[in-house]
């Protein structure tokens, strides 16, 4: 297993013990922002921590059987923060 593999499959252990939640359903609207529609679910790996204290972030696709796919990793200049996003069952359909 190259580190690649290990990395998201440390993710897909999390994901398989704990779970994932949907609390932005394809389709809702942003809360903060409300002309941004989430157009796949958004959620998190319930019993996870991030740096913002929330769990860790999912977005989760519609391609069952793919797994974590991806990670996405962004950093803020003006807050000067940063989180980590799981692509989990996307395709690349999923990211147009």
């Amino acid at each position: 297993m190259n580190g690649d593999s290990a990395f998201f499959e440390m993710f897909e252990g999390l994901i398989r013990e704990y779970g994932i939640t949907i609390d932005r359903p394809k389709g809702m609207s942003h809360p903060r922002f409300p002309a941004l529609i989430y157009p796949i679910d958004y959620g998190f790996i319930n019993n996870t921590k991030s740096q913002d204290g929330e769990g860790i972030d999912l977005f989760k696709g519609d391609n069952d059987g793919l797994g974590v796919v991806g990670i996405i990793c962004l950093v803020d200049a003006e807050n000067r923060d940063s989180e980590v996003k799981v692509l989990y069952n996307c395709t690349e359909e999923n990211s147009k």
